[in-house]
Parts: structure tokens; C-alpha cells; sequence
């Protein structure tokens, strides 16, 4: 590995990437932490096949890679151990994708003191990775429950006003209804009294 690559668990965590909704690390740059040629891996990898399920390898397609390679170049400072790892590999064909125990497993076949120090690192950095996406998660679910009790408040305080307008609607009916009913209540009352004010026919026979 080329001595003026600083690695750090942040470095690492750089060159991790999200491919088919697993966190993965790139042949290339494994072989920069490593310190081997990417074809030396490569070859070790093919060599004990065994060791590599599907869930521990897989071969990127040639949009993943181009989207990976879009992303890289995307990145206004990449690290030194990005610029130097795309610089080794081999661009005829996509790189192979490891995930954290093919990462653990390559650095185990290739049989390097350093690979297996260096395999610590990547160790670490892929558990850092979880734990940063968990407190996500977990602050995501915090938002998307206080965002349902803000729309239970105010599906509640909907439901108040609803009735309120009710309450005012039935009662501006009975209003409307008393003030008829009391209008009728006058008009009898003023008939009562114009008949009161008419003179009373007189008693017995009326004189010629």
C-alpha cells in the first residue's frame, strides 16, 4: 500500500457504498487498503471461490458501475485512497462488489499480516456505518411519529370546529324558530287587542 494513503475509519467509511440495498466495498479499493493489485485479489478471490457466496460477492453491471463512477466523480474532494485505488484497477470490466464479511473473508484468503490488520479497519468502519444509518432510522421514526400526532391534533381540532358549527348552525336554527314562533305569539296578541278597543253591542232592544 502506497505510504502518503492516511487511513481513517472516516476515510473508509467514504468508499463504502449503498449497491443493491446492502453497504458494500469495491475490489479496487480493498486491494489499496490491503495492499495488494487488484488482480492479485482478484485472483485470490477466484482461487477459493468456495469462500464467496453471493451474499459475501457479487460482480457490479455496467449501470451500477456507472453510477458509482457518476457519484465518484460527483464528490468535490475525494480522498487520496479513491484517486489512488480507481488509478490501479482494470476498466475493461466492473469491479467486484464485498459486503462486510467478504470484505473479512478476503482479507482471511489473502494471507497478508497487513490485510488482516487493515481488515480491522474495514471492520469498524462498515459497524460505524450501521450505527450512523440506525441513529437515522431511529430520529426518522421520531419525526414520522410526532408528524402523525400533528395530524391527529389537527384532525382533532377539525373535528371540534365541525361540531361547533353544528352547535351554531342549530342554534341560529332554534333562534330563527323562536323568533317566528314569538312573531306569531304578537300578531295574536295585537288581533286580541284590536278587537278589545271595538264597542260592545248594548244589551235589549234598540229605540226607534
Amino acid at each position: 500500500m502506497e505510504k502518503n494513503i492516511q487511513l481513517s475509519d472516516n476515510t473508509i467509511q467514504d468508499i463504502i457504498y449503498d449497491i443493491r440495498g446492502v453497504k458494500v466495498m469495491l475490489d479496487y479499493d480493498l486491494a489499496s487498503i490491503y495492499g495488494v493489485e487488484t488482480r492479485s485479489l482478484n485472483q485470490a478471490v477466484k482461487r477459493n471461490i468456495e469462500r464467496f457466496p453471493p451474499d459475501f460477492m457479487f460482480r457490479l453491471t455496467e449501470n451500477e458501475w456507472k453510477t458509482v463512477k457518476r457519484n465518484s466523480l460527483s464528490d468535490s474532494m475525494p480522498s487520496q485512497i479513491v484517486i489512488a485505488s480507481s488509478d490501479r484497477r482494470n476498466k475493461s470490466a466492473p469491479p467486484y462488489a464485498f459486503t462486510e464479511h467478504g470484505a473479512v473473508m478476503l482479507a482471511s484468503v489473502l494471507r497478508s499480516p497487513s490485510a488482516v490488520q487493515m481488515s480491522v479497519m474495514v471492520t469498524r468502519a462498515f459497524i460505524a456505518m450501521r450505527q450512523a444509518l440506525s441513529s437515522m432510522l431511529s430520529y426518522d421514526l421520531k419525526i414520522e411519529h410526532l408528524s402523525l400526532k400533528v395530524d391527529q391534533l389537527n384532525a382533532h381540532v377539525e373535528e371540534i370546529l365541525h361540531d361547533q358549527n353544528d352547535i351554531n348552525q342549530s342554534q341560529s336554527q332554534f333562534n330563527s324558530e323562536l323568533a317566528l314562533q314569538i312573531e306569531v305569539i304578537n300578531d295574536a296578541l295585537d288581533q286580541l287587542r284590536g278587537k278589545k278597543t271595538e264597542p260592545d253591542n248594548p244589551i235589549g232592544f234598540k229605540v226607534q
